[in-house]
């Protein structure tokens, strides 16, 4: 099935599920109009027919709760012709009453379903930013597997400050993921500038610092450009830069003020490798800094797990922050998208559903290198095998 077809499908199921609950409100106007024909007089059950229009906007349109609100006021009518007559003060002050409410709750469905298109173009505009600034990672890298996830801050936003890329550099593979100062779509300026620099740099450095040095300039650049006075020297984002060989399990990495990787391994061993960053890049008294390039063993059948502030900073209802290193000790075993899922979850449930700030994560697994014999042409080649 076709992409416009399962969206066809989806709305007419949700049609079709709107209108079989909008029998729920005229049904009640029935059961309530009747009730009130057969009780005495000096009962009346009319005003709870206000609840039928009140009840409808949660799942129909303005149109639709005013049709339930002309058919409780017709009820309502009808219940004082039956009783006492229309020229009775309490059926008049009832009948005005109900109308009244009924069209106040008209205008509030108008507005919320106002707000809701209005919620859906941003989101719509926010998915396009997101995938037009972060192209979507590739499931596998040379002997890599990988699995990314963006959580944003701002309900109308799907991208704000944090950022990730990964790319080809030969015959090994480079990943950035980094954390603009701010949030929302205030900071997606800065993350376009850091991720732009990052894919053209990638392949013109040799080593990591080098290259983190060129990110720095790049940012400071757009610092002295675009930056406001007020905001002068505040503007500055965290990096960490991974390069992974494809055949040699030594991998390196450079940190610019950015939180250190998780080294999973199975059996439930979660290691951080030593690590000694540098300032962040764009600030302007770490101009020149040098920069050190950390090295450690990413063996295959390993997973190194980066992941912005925003995760280990997440708060519960108590206060206290997210424990990741214990969290993820449970699913070391567990396949990137897999592992992903698991954080994904557990991370809303520790913050109530929402987070404080912008939260990424990328989950990279080795996988072994088989080394095979081309039988046509005599040629010796490698492969990657799924773990």
């Amino acid at each position: 099935m076709g992409t416009w077809e399962r969206c066809a499908a989806g709305l007419r199921k949700s049609w079709q599920s709107s209108h079989a609950l909008l029998l729920l409100p005229i049904l009640l106007i029935v059961v309530i109009t009747v009730a009130d024909l057969r009780t005495p007089e000096d009962v009346h059950l009319g005003p709870a027919l206000v609840i039928a229009p009140a009840l409808t906007p949660s799942f129909a349109g303005p149109r639709a709760t005013a049709l339930v609100g002309a058919l409780a006021v017709a009820a309502q009518v009808l219940i004082a012709v039956f009783h006492g007559g229309l020229t009775t003060a309490n059926h008049i002050v009832q009948i005005v009453t109900l109308a009244v409410l009924s069209v106040m709750v008209v205008v509030y469905s108008a507005v919320r379903e106002r707000r809701h298109a209005q919620l859906a173009q941003i989101r719509t505009v926010a998915e396009a930013a997101q995938h037009v600034l972060m192209w979507p990672l590739p499931e596998q890298i040379g002997p890599l597997r990988i699995a990314s996830l963006y959580l944003a801050a701002e309900d109308e936003a799907q991208i704000g400050g944090d950022l990730y890329a990964a790319t080809r550099c030969d015959d090994e593979v480079r990943v950035l993921i980094g954390d603009v100062r701010g949030k929302g779509l205030s900071a997606i300026g800065e993350a376009a500038l850091l991720l732009g620099a990052f894919r053209e740099s990638a392949h013109r450095h040799v080593t990591l610092p080098d290259l983190a040095a060129a990110l720095d300039q790049s940012v400071q650049r757009y610092a002295a450009d675009l930056e406001p006075p007020e905001e002068a020297g505040e503007r500055f984002a965290t990096a960490l830069l991974i390069e992974i060989p494809d055949e040699d399990p030594v991998t390196r990495m450079t940190s610019s003020g950015h939180p250190p990787p998780l080294l999973l391994s199975p059996g439930h061993a979660v290691t951080v490798p030593s690590l000694h960053p540098s300032p962040p890049l764009g600030v302007p008294d770490a101009v020149g800094t040098e920069r050190t390039l950390d090295v450690f063993s990413f063996e295959p059948g390993d997973t190194l797990l980066l992941y912005t502030d925003g995760v280990v900073e997440a708060r519960d209802a108590q206060g206290r922050f997210y424990p990741l290193v214990e969290r993820v000790a449970q699913w070391t075993d567990a396949a990137p998208e897999a592992l992903m899922h698991h954080i994904r979850r557990d991370l809303l449930a520790h913050g109530g559903g929402h987070l404080g700030d912008d939260a990424a994560l990328i989950a990279l697994h080795r996988t072994p290198t088989v080394h095979r014999r081309d039988h046509h042409h005599g040629i010796l080649g490698h492969g990657s095998a799924r773990a």
